[in-house]
């Protein structure tokens, strides 16, 4: 299971969020306090907005917390919107094209879940993809055919019902097939103008994730990076967040239940 956080408000230096404070990004990556796994050294990335529409997206295979570019990037990019993940594979290859986030053109995406019985579906999945989403597919991961799947139904145009319809279709299949393993799924979706995320899960054991409301923005996160309690709301589960940050310094936040077919 993967570690993410998403920042969106006003610029930051990227470094302060993955390397600082007692439970920062790359210190989950080793030392994980609400994970399945302790230690996420299954690669790294990070995406992040600045002039160009297209936001810029730096990935490795090898453990965030050890990556000295990584160091480098973050301690001299500031960005209004960043994406930032460490991985823990559940079968895909350590390669940097199976690590998060994912880019579409101004799209970001980032992961962490399992579709379960993803090997038994995946042919089906891949039918399920329109031709250009399937000619973009370069890696191997359930989280890469997610995304595209959620482009293929709409994502540029109707994020929230492309979210949904995906999400929906992806479970009837696996109920279909008769699989007993769950899906279970907090992701992240960004324009860079704002960021949708999502914990869902199709039975009662959703993946952790948590919102601050800072005085400069918003951060949602997979856990707290401090022992501040105060200052992080746990997501309910099936629930999806829409947060945007305006220009005059002005942050909107929209949060909807996301029931789908999961567990409530």
């Amino acid at each position: 299971m993967c570690r993410w956080l998403a920042y969106i408000g006003e610029p930051r230096l990227i470094e302060q969020f993955l390397y600082e404070g007692p439970h920062s990004l790359c210190e989950q990556a080793q030392h994980s306090h609400k994970a399945k796994l302790g230690v996420h050294g299954d690669g790294g990335g990070l995406g992040w907005y600045g002039k160009p529409q297209e936001p810029g997206l730096y990935r490795d295979a090898g453990p965030a917390w050890a990556d000295p570019n990584l160091r480098e990037l973050t301690r001299v990019i500031e960005s209004r919107v960043f994406f930032a993940h460490v991985r823990a594979s559940t079968g895909a290859p350590n390669l940097d094209v199976n690590c998060h986030p994912f880019r579409s053109g101004k799209m970001l995406f980032m992961h962490n879940g399992q579709i379960g019985g993803f090997r038994q579906m995946r042919r089906r999945l891949c039918a399920m993809l329109s031709d250009s989403c399937f000619d973009a597919m370069v890696g191997g991961t359930d989280s890469e055919l997610l995304f595209q799947l959620m482009i293929s139904n709409g994502l540029y145009e109707d994020p929230e019902h492309a979210m949904r319809r995906t999400i929906q279709d992806v479970d009837a299949l696996r109920r279909s097939e008769g699989i007993r393993e769950a899906f279970r799924a907090t992701l992240a979706i960004t324009d860079g103008s704002s960021i949708r995320a999502l914990r869902w899960a199709s039975d009662s054991a959703a993946p952790s994730l948590y919102l601050n409301r800072m005085p400069t923005g918003a951060l949602v996160v997979s856990e707290p990076l401090d022992e501040d309690t105060s200052s992080w709301w746990a997501v309910p589960a099936n629930c999806l967040l829409h947060i945007s940050y305006g220009s005059d310094g002005v942050m909107s936040e929209h949060r909807e239940s996301f029931i789908g077919s999961g567990a409530t």
